[in-house]
């Protein structure tokens, strides 16, 4: 059994957790559903649909019913990955966009209807009841119904989002946001009860039906008329040609542990990819808050970020099979192309050839989830359907243009993808159910919180708590307050461009861990929750 250290190292209100059955998400309400369904008898499946679908009645600042959903999950015996992440629906080519947009446009726009993707998030909760849960799917979505319907008081951190978002005149003037989510022509105040019946109503219809109306019944038939009516192109059969995928997690192996990520379209590869990099080097043996430290997981990042932001996409359209990323000769030529002794800009590799939501669930007979759903940019396209209260992710603005892309949009597929569930196993057993929100925050979020357990001996609050850094897309670095000032300053005199961050959707992240101790049956589970969110971690 994993022996931790319990001194609290940085300032926080959260302490570990320990328990056999454990749930931890960003929402304290969310939480209880989940817990709700582990005490009636349910398992890690059905703890984990339960707070998916009440986060996107409690938290529809980063989530709903219009999400995009992955998961990883070990079932007892094995690993399970399955990508629920959106398609494009049949109408989009560069063409198309350049049409509307000109001749110039480089992505789809970051709102409206010509940025929603076919959503997966129902179909995935669909999806894992059928194969993995033990209650029935309505006893699963109740929680999320009672929500909707009776309304809950909004908490601090949720309510913060929903202000700023208030401001994005972009945003609210999309066809059904202002009139869902701004009741009174405001955000909701601190504390105001919130209710969504319009989801409550969806939500029973997805029961009754098990997804079938969301697809290719009722809600199916509103979504695709409400596109028309604002200009989109999704149509119903869109909609009924969705469906999620299971697939095989990628592993990469560190310090005596494997990391497992979706493989593309999602970024989780680079955070194994910065991992294979610092394999060369002896993180443990160095301070972990030290500026040299920080500096060698921050180049390995960008060495990463180069890599994935040119070659990442669905696997059909990389010019490279994702393996090939994760080389252990070619991870070690990029570790070397570190300086230790200044900052630095890559571009990509010569390769070989050949908003969002997170939680994790575990149970005492040894089933954990790792499982995420986003709408993107907070909520996402803005877009409402306001009859079903189905609130659509903008997926699509993360899509190409440029026909020599490997993410070049086109009909049916998937686009390169920012939110990655994460799982850690050693010698072939599981060991940590684990996620960090926050665009592309995640991949570092895995690596900095991941590397001070394995290399520090870190409990899962503690690395949750310290300080993070984040490589911003023009490779500038933004520090979080609580950052040591003697470390900006050494990142600062190592060639860094610190910055500060003013976008409030693109913060330091917020993640869940659930460790598992030993036999699950026994010695149980530490949970941590992070203090960046309202949320919790919660057992018995």
């Amino acid at each position: 059994m994993q022996v931790f250290g319990s001194h609290a190292t940085y300032p926080s209100t959260r302490l570990p957790l320990f328990a056999r059955n454990v749930v931890a998400t960003s929402q304290p309400l969310a939480a209880q559903a989940g817990l709700r369904m582990l005490l009636a008898g349910g398992n890690a499946v059905d703890a984990a649909i339960a707070s998916a679908a009440a986060l996107t009645i409690l938290e529809p600042v980063s989530n709903g019913l219009g999400s995009d959903a992955f998961c990883i999950l070990w079932d007892g015996r094995q690993l399970h990955g399955l990508n629920a992440s959106g398609t494009a629906p049949a109408a989009w080519t560069p063409a198309y966009f350049q049409r509307k947009y000109g001749i110039d446009a480089r992505q789809p726009p970051k709102r409206g209807w010509d940025s929603v993707t076919v959503p997966g998030a129902v179909a995935a909760w669909v999806e894992l009841s059928a194969r993995f849960g033990k209650l029935p799917l309505a006893d699963v979505l109740q929680p999320a119904i009672d929500y909707a319907e009776r309304g809950c008081a909004v908490p601090v951190v949720v309510r913060q989002k929903w202000a700023a978002a208030a401001g994005d005149a972009e945003l609210i003037r999309q066809p059904g946001f202002a009139t869902t989510f701004l009741p009174g022509g405001q955000a909701p105040a601190l504390g105001e009860v919130f209710r969504f019946p319009a989801a409550a109503r969806a939500l029973r219809a997805i029961t009754a039906t098990r997804g079938e109306a969301f697809y290719r019944g009722e809600i199916a038939a509103a979504l695709a008329a409400h596109a028309r009516a604002h200009g989109g192109a999704m149509t119903e059969a869109d909609l009924a040609a969705y469906a999620p995928q299971w697939v095989q997690p990628l592993g990469q192996d560190y310090r005596g542990h494997t990391l497992h990520e979706i493989p593309p379209n999602g970024q989780g590869i680079a955070a194994q990819m910065a991992l294979g990099m610092l394999q060369c080097f002896e993180l443990g043996s160095l301070k972990v808050d030290a500026a040299a430290t920080q500096h060698l997981m921050i180049e390995a990042m960008k060495l990463a970020f180069a890599d994935i932001y040119r070659h990442v996409a669905e696997p059909a359209a990389m010019a490279c099979a994702p393996e090939h990323l994760l080389d252990p000769d070619y991870l070690a030529e990029r570790a070397r192309c570190i300086d230790p002794s200044r900052a630095q800009d890559f571009g990509p590799g010569a390769l070989p050839r050949g908003g969002t939501v997170y939680l994790s669930t575990a149970d005492a007979d040894g089933m954990m989830v790792s499982f995420i759903q986003s709408n993107y940019m907070g909520f996402g396209s803005g877009v409402v359907q306001p009859d079903w209260g189905v609130s659509l992710q903008n997926r699509g603005h993360a899509f190409s243009l440029d026909a020599a892309h490997a993410n070049v949009v086109a009909p049916g597929k998937r686009p390169f993808h920012t939110i990655i569930p994460a799982f850690l196993t050693r010698a072939g057993q599981p060991l940590m159910a684990f996620g960090v929100m926050g665009a592309h925050m995640q991949p570092q979020g895995h690596v900095q919180t991941l590397a001070r357990m394995l290399d520090w001996g870190q409990n899962p609050q503690t690395a949750c708590d310290a300080p993070r850094w984040l490589v911003n897309h023009d490779g500038s670095l933004s520090l979080e307050a609580g950052m040591d000032a003697a470390v900006a300053q050494g990142l600062a005199a190592l060639g860094h461009r610190l910055t500060t961050l003013r976008d409030s959707y693109q913060d330091f992240g917020a993640g869940q861990f659930i460790w598992r101790l030993g036999d699950p049956a026994v010695e149980g589970y530490v949970a941590a929750s992070d203090p960046r969110r309202d949320g919790q971690a919660v057992g018995f």
